[in-house]
């Protein structure tokens, strides 16, 4: 688990305090992981606390990772597409469904993908452990056609890379620091780490992003984690963006109990 020393100063947007358009609300989801129970409840607290806030056109934002590690990455991915069969949601593409794509062609991709929590991806659809275990590399690749729905793939293929709204900007993994909004590649806003990290610089927007798990929310002027890792800590968070406001709502696990937090964020 990495956490990262605060790069800026409070009070370094003082002057002008970042901001969505007006009237909307986002609410922006870090990795989930294949933690579906954390993500359930998320969504209920996520349908109760927009029905409560007054009016304004309301988009959730998943930052990818959807799959992988946590043990129900197929029921994730049902979730989050009936989910947006009911109201605005917009999906990030990140780097495990960039593998897990890949992985139905390329062997030495799937091989990968397992190594990185994509077995956990495959068991979720329904193959047992013994046949799982049995197959070889080439005979799961067979199995992975049968085994993932057709709507699942296409779901996963038509996600985004980018996301702009207002001052603030939503990717998976981050932004090259060194190349504009538009001409940044694909391989760094689902992949990027340290160079977009340890970059010390103003950006032209505030970029909220997931990938890379902090133990706490990672606040600097320029940019916000929201990764606390599901999958290993049981917290699952998502930043609610409303005018120049922001607040936190956090789906949480312990000792098998579910519940919900809810905490203002300047």
């Amino acid at each position: 688990m990495i956490k990262l020393a605060k790069l800026f100063k409070k009070g370094a947007w003082s002057t002008h305090r970042p901001r969505v358009p007006d009237g909307e609300r986002f609410y922006v989801i870090g990795d989930i992981h294949g933690r579906c129970d954390l993500f359930d409840e998320l969504i209920l607290a996520i349908e109760q606390d927009d029905a409560k806030s007054g009016n304004a056109q309301s988009t959730v934002v998943l930052l990818g990772d959807l799959v992988d590690r946590g043990p129900e990455s197929a029921r994730v991915i049902e979730t989050a597409r009936q989910w947006g069969k009911r109201r605005k949601v917009r999906y990030i593409a990140g780097n495990h469904e960039e593998m897990f794509l890949e992985s139905f062609e390329d062997k030495e991709m799937l091989r990968h993908f397992l190594k990185h929590g994509g077995k956990e991806t495959v068991l979720s659809y329904g193959i047992k452990k013994k046949r799982y275990n049995e197959l070889t590399m080439k005979e799961l690749q067979g199995e992975l056609h049968d085994l993932v729905p057709n709507k699942h793939r296409k779901f996963i293929e038509k996600m985004e890379d980018i996301i702009v709204a207002g001052d603030y900007v939503f990717v998976h993994a981050g932004i090259n620091p060194k190349r504009t909004l538009e001409d940044q590649k694909a391989s760094d806003l689902r992949w990027i780490r340290d160079r977009f990290l340890k970059h010390r610089e103003p950006t032209s927007h505030v970029v909220v992003h997931g990938h890379t798990i902090f133990e706490e929310i990672e606040h600097t002027p320029y940019r916000i984690g929201i990764d606390t890792g599901a999958f290993r800590t049981g917290n699952l968070t998502a930043l609610v963006l409303e005018g120049d406001q922001r607040r936190l709502i956090q789906a949480q696990e312990k000792d098998g109990t579910l519940s919900v937090v809810h905490t203002d964020f300047a």
